[in-house]
């Protein structure tokens, strides 16, 4: 069954959004997103203070991209609005290891007592603070914050002993100011 679906989101004041073809640059106080969607027959407008997203004749598919491209509009105008803030912590019980920065690398030293050092990756555009057992993440791009911070839960996984007793590593407590 074909329906007409149109989403819409409220552009705020002090960010700008323009669309060229099928890509959406957002600019606010905190910088400026861009992304290119791939739309298929999804119409995207700006009519004034307001996005609209959608189709008169959508099908299932359709709904699927219009109500993911919403979403990710969304997120665009919050991340350059006010930063996406994820914190960490470090947690040790039977090896104390140190967490330093080396650029857009992350050295993990004496981990669970390996000689060998485990190292994060970074993607550019994040914005990193350490604080003794407080990791703090920070970036206008939601999907780059939550890697980064996934990045650190992957580097850290025990394997190979008993996660019951071996509860070592670097895990997420917060994420957009809600405790998890």
């Amino acid at each position: 069954m074909r329906k007409e679906i149109f989403q819409t989101v409220e552009i705020p004041e002090g960010v700008s959004v323009q669309l060229k073809d099928s890509k959406i640059i957002v600019k606010g106080p905190e910088g400026e997103l861009s992304r290119d969607f791939k739309l298929g027959k999804v119409q995207i407008k700006i009519n004034g203070k307001e996005i609209s997203i959608g189709n008169k004749s959508a099908t299932k598919n359709e709904k699927k991209i219009i109500n993911t491209v919403w979403a990710h509009v969304q997120n665009m105008i919050k991340g350059v609005k006010e930063k996406f803030v994820y914190k960490l912590k470090i947690c040790y019980g039977h090896f104390p290891f140190t967490v330093k920065q080396e650029g857009n690398k992350i050295r993990i030293k004496n981990f669970l007592g390996e000689k060998v050092d485990r190292m994060v990756n970074l993607p550019e555009g994040i914005e990193i603070e350490i604080n003794k057992e407080i990791i703090t993440i920070k970036s206008i791009n939601k999907e780059l914050a939550g890697q980064a911070s996934a990045n650190f839960e992957i580097a850290t996984k025990i394997r190979g002993r008993d996660k019951r007793k071996f509860q070592d590593g670097i895990y997420i407590t917060e994420k957009g100011g809600k405790k998890i």
